[in-house]
């Protein structure tokens, strides 16, 4: 077994689709429009499907915001430098919920950015070896 992919509904397909591709670096994978049920599914990731899990952004036709709730917790990114990343990410207009530092109770260094519809997504410093 392995997990295939995260849902997220977003409230507009265009501006997640940008942030999640431009602004992440993910690539979109595949797009389906199912206008009997008045949705739009893209799947977007870091790698393929077959190999990779990937994020299911669901846009549900007529629908522009969503109540995130209370249960639903983050999306965790790794970046080589937490810093850098959250430099280049408020160049770019992405809000930056928590700067960056060391965790609660820990060192490892993360932050958290926010989607265009409101979706946490921590950032967590994780140095690659060196070749």
């Amino acid at each position: 077994m392995r997990l295939l992919h995260t849902m997220l509904r977003v409230a507009n397909l265009d501006e997640s689709l940008k942030f999640y591709c431009d602004t992440l670096g993910m690539k979109l994978l595949r797009k389906h429009d199912f206008p009997g049920g008045e949705f739009t599914l893209a799947f977007v990731g870091y790698g393929d499907e077959k190999d990779a899990s990937v994020l299911e952004l669901t846009y549900n036709w007529g629908t522009s915001k969503y109540d995130i709730g209370t249960a639903y917790g983050h999306i965790a990114i790794s970046v080589d430098d937490i810093y850098q990343a959250c430099a280049d990410f408020k160049k770019k207009g992405v809000k930056v919920t928590r700067e960056p530092g060391p965790m609660k109770h820990g060192t490892t260094p993360i932050a958290f950015i926010e989607d265009p519809t409101g979706y946490k997504i921590e950032l967590i410093e994780h140095k690659r070896a060196s070749a």
